[in-house]
């Protein structure tokens, strides 16, 4: 459980941080010379970004939901680490943005970019992604078998398992009685 925890907060981490990070380097072509423009990965695709966000939230409802609500919320986990992961590679080698950024430059809608460089972030967030695909992937398979959050703050006694059973009325003789029962949120004078 805990290695699950780790793993999707650094992975949902590492993917925000690369996608704030510069992906891509180029130079539009001016008359006067070139102008370096650069990327960054929410500017390639805003992808990993949402997706590490879901990744968080869906780590979060891992620990707070069982049974089904766990199997499903780890589902979505593992499919945000995946999805990061796919989107960070394709990412990787898309010079779209680049180009864009340069034709709003240059002010011409087919301007052409040169010297174009990538740098390592798409890969830092496909790691990151792959850390919360395997979070996912050991909730899935381990999940069943952790601790959920506790039922003891439910409208019935021990969850949804039964009926409501009524404790006994307080013996009004005794203060300490009708403390327990104020205690348990129980009105001692009916």
């Amino acid at each position: 459980m805990a290695l699950a925890l780790l793993a999707g907060a650094a992975g949902a981490g590492l993917a925000l941080l690369a996608s704030g990070r510069i992906w891509a380097r180029g130079s539009a072509q001016l008359a006067q010379g070139e102008l370096p423009r650069s990327v960054t990965g929410a500017d390639v695709t805003g992808v990993p970004g949402a997706l590490a966000v879901v990744g968080l939230a869906a780590l979060v409802a891992v620990f707070a939901v069982r049974r089904a609500g766990r199997t499903g919320v780890a589902v979505l986990l593992t499919l945000s680490g995946a999805g990061i992961v796919a989107a960070a590679l394709v990412g990787n080698a898309d010079t779209s943005a680049l180009r864009e950024k340069a034709a709003t430059a240059v002010g011409l809608a087919g301007a052409d970019v040169h010297h174009v460089t990538h740098t390592g972030w798409p890969w830092v967030a496909a790691a990151g992604g792959l850390l919360l695909l395997i979070a996912g992937l050991l909730a899935l398979f381990r999940g069943r078998h952790w601790p959920a959050m506790s039922g003891r703050y439910e409208r019935t006694p021990g969850g949804a398992r039964g009926p409501r059973r009524t404790p006994p009325a307080p013996d009004l003789d005794r203060p300490e009685e009708i403390w327990k029962s104020l205690d348990r949120g129980e009105d001692p004078t009916r």
